[in-house]
C-alpha cells in the first residue's frame, strides 16, 4: 500500500514525535532499521516541506518542526507517493469518462476513497497512542543488546 520511501518516512516522523532531542539522521536510521544514506535523503525531504528541522555540524540533526496532532499520515505520504488520477478505465484501455462511467467506475471510486481516508484522518499523534515517549534510551538498549551478542 505504501511505498518503502513513505514507510521510513513515517517511521522516522514517530522517532522524532518521541524524541526529547536533536537526531542525527544515522541514530533514526538505526532506530527505523532503514540505510544510512536512505534516511538521510528522507529526512532532508521532510525538512524540505517544514515538517522537521535540520541543523548542520557537530551538534546538528533532525527535530519535529510540527505538533504531532498537527501531522496527518496523508502529509508524510503525499511526499512520496503522490495520489494519481484514475485515466483510463478499470474495464478496458480506454480513457475513463466520470460523466459516463462504467459499471466499475462508482465502486471502485468508494474503495480508492475509504483507502485514502484514514491517511487523512490519522496523525502522528494517534499512531503514539497520544504518548510522547523518549526513544533515545530503547535505541541505546537494542544496540546495546545487538553488541553484546556479537
Amino acid at each position: 500500500m505504501l511505498s518503502a520511501t513513505a514507510d521510513h518516512a513515517i517511521r522516522a516522523v514517530l522517532v522524532l514525535a518521541r524524541a526529547d532531542r536533536v537526531m542525527r539522521a544515522e541514530e533514526i536510521a538505526d532506530a527505523t532499521g532503514a540505510p544510512h544514506n536512505y534516511m538521510a535523503k528522507t529526512l532532508n525531504a521532510l525538512a524540505k516541506t517544514g515538517l522537521v528541522t535540520s541543523a548542520r555540524g557537530p551538534a546538528g540533526g533532525f527535530t519535529l518542526a510540527v505538533a504531532p496532532s498537527a501531522i496527518p499520515i496523508a502529509r508524510i505520504v503525499d511526499l512520496f507517493d503522490v495520489p494519481r488520477i484514475r485515466t483510463r478505465c478499470m474495464l478496458g484501455n480506454v480513457p475513463c469518462d466520470p460523466a459516463n462511467p462504467c459499471a466499475a467506475h462508482e465502486c471502485w471510486t468508494r474503495v480508492m476513497r475509504a483507502r485514502r481516508e484514514p491517511l487523512l484522518s490519522t496523525t502522528v499523534a494517534d499512531l503514539l497512542g497520544g504518548a510522547a515517549l523518549p526513544i533515545a534510551a530503547d535505541a541505546r538498549d537494542r544496540k546495546r543488546s545487538t553488541s553484546s551478542a556479537a
